[in-house]
């Protein structure tokens, strides 16, 4: 199994629960952990099982010269591994997912029903409708599923998904030295779209059978990928889950977790991460 654990020493009051709560972290597609970097940093100080999930055919490689997807129910396949060894050692695992990471965790959370006990969403892509969607969007399928998609490929551009200047500008120098950057690759193939849109397609389908405590949601106001209503699929799909939290963040774009508003985002992940020790372990 191709994962990343790391454990902190349990002390202070609340170690005996921290110890036993594993969350897993899913980037991008075609991404890196660097996204997700700095709530899993503060998560394993504090003392939580943490797993950067990287994913055979989802994650980007940086050995291969050229990028291959897998198919997308190989990905799940990894991370109900994922979560069946943690559930071995501890109580409560938990999925935290950014952009096509949330999707991959609403996906994982069917198949894995119950051993899955929250979810933390961000920047959720179920539905694409950002003001940055260009207005032929729509045609996206000739590409994806017809033989037009060996002629394209999907090219990072500006903003990068990041309000902050100073951090963009920063995004766009590692894109000129490297294919890959904090934010995402430079250039995302056809076959790794295609395979999200079938995620998606499924997850939006069988939201419903997503079952667990509870779900944050985190999404910028202003996500130039994926609109705030996505926020509204999500709140009238998760009809099973017990509990449901929407925030919707000010002054950012979509790449959250390394915009402006990054350190909100990792104490509202350490706020609801705590929260659900409340809540009976499955």
């Amino acid at each position: 199994m191709n994962q990343t654990l790391s454990i902190k020493s349990e002390t202070g009051p609340d170690a005996s629960w921290i110890g036993r709560t594993a969350a897993v972290l899913l980037h991008g597609l075609c991404s890196t952990p660097d996204e997700l970097r700095m709530v899993e940093s503060r998560l394993r100080a504090m003392g939580y099982t943490t797993d950067e999930a990287r994913i055979d055919g989802y994650s980007f490689d940086a050995g291969a010269t050229v990028q291959r997807s897998t198919p997308f129910a190989s990905w799940i396949d990894a991370i109900e591994r994922r979560v069946d060894a943690l559930r071995a050692s501890h109580d409560r695992v938990v999925l935290i997912g950014i952009s096509a990471g949330a999707s991959l965790a609403l996906g994982a959370a069917i198949r894995c029903g119950s051993r899955v006990d929250a979810l933390v969403l961000m920047s959720t892509s179920l539905k694409l409708d950002g003001w940055s969607i260009p207005r032929l969007h729509f045609l996206l399928p000739l590409a994806l599923y017809t033989p037009l998609g060996r002629l394209w490929k999907y090219r990072e551009r500006p903003p990068y998904g990041i309000k902050n200047e100073r951090i963009r500008a920063w995004i766009e120098r590692e894109l000129q030295s490297r294919r890959i950057s904090s934010a995402g690759a430079s250039v995302i193939g056809v076959d790794y779209l295609r395979e999200n849109d079938r995620l998606i397609r499924q997850v939006r389908a069988r939201l419903p059978e997503v079952d667990c405590d509870a779900v944050l949601a985190l999404h910028a106001r202003e996500d130039e990928v994926a609109s705030t209503r996505n926020l509204g699929l999500l709140a009238r799909g998760l009809t099973a889950c017990r509990r449901f939290r929407a925030v919707v963040l000010e002054d950012c774009f979509h790449m959250i977790s390394v915009d402006n508003s990054r350190h909100r985002v990792v104490k509202e992940t350490v706020d609801f991460i705590q929260s659900i020790q409340e809540i009976p372990a499955t």
